[in-house]
């Protein structure tokens, strides 16, 4: 069965559920799933819950799926670039589970791989904490925490092949092959799709067998912060 669609919205037809948990991958604004955040602000889909690193920033990214109001809970770890994310959140219009960022990283990872849960230092002692079961080792006091899996996992790849195996490039090889792997459902958008046998078996970061559905899309690729050196003065 074939696995390239034609677009985002084909992509999503049939998949997307109020109320559904999605993963959303990218480090900031770099590698995000653009088209497919995009598509799932115009399906209208409400309730969401939406575990990604970064709640995207004002007017881009996730920021559209909180400007129309369509999440209901986010599972993030930085979230400091989206002021309408702060104004939601403190008025309590949003609900947030905050995770340092290694330990987000490994819940997905582990969700992905059958796991359950792990005990990690990280966060003893500390609100992240609270409520969860704390047990040492060796001397040390660990933290317990679940893994994490979603209805849905929208991923964005720099190439694939016709059989959903990806590359991913630089910075956006973070977030973006745990969580397809986490997804009960994946959708990939790349660059560019090649066909089966042209990409280096050793090169593949993510076999096709984690990929449903993909497509070609389109990138805008903005900079979340433009950092440039004042010009000297002769």
């Amino acid at each position: 069965m074939g696995k390239i669609v034609a677009d985002a919205r084909a992509a999503l037809e049939g998949v997307a559920f109020d109320g559904m948990t999605v993963m959303s991958g990218g480090f900031g604004l770099c590698g995000i799933p653009e088209n497919l955040i995009a598509a799932l602000r115009d399906s209208g889909v409400k309730g969401l819950t939406v575990i990604s690193n970064n709640a995207g920033v004002d007017g881009f990214g996730l920021g559209q799926l909180l400007e129309t109001r369509q999440i209901a809970k986010m599972i993030s770890s930085y979230v400091g670039e989206n002021k309408e994310f702060e104004r939601q959140y403190l008025a309590g219009e949003l609900q947030l589970e905050f995770n340092p960022q290694g330990t987000l990283a490994e819940r997905i990872r582990a969700g992905g791989a059958g796991i359950p849960a792990f005990f990690t230092a990280t966060g003893v002692g500390t609100l992240v904490a609270e409520g969860k079961e704390v047990r040492e080792f060796d001397g040390r006091d660990y933290v317990m925490e679940t893994g994490l899996v979603a209805d849905l996992a929208i991923v964005k790849a720099w190439k694939a092949d016709e059989r959903g195996n990806l590359v991913f490039r630089k910075t956006a090889r973070n977030f973006n092959p745990m969580m397809a792997t986490a997804g009960k459902v994946t959708l990939v958008e790349v660059e560019e799709i090649v066909s089966t046998g042209s990409l280096d078996p050793d090169q593949i970061h993510t076999p096709g067998i984690y990929v449903d559905r993909l497509f070609k899309g389109s990138f805008e690729k903005r900079i979340e912060q433009r950092t440039v050196r004042q010009k000297e003065v002769a």
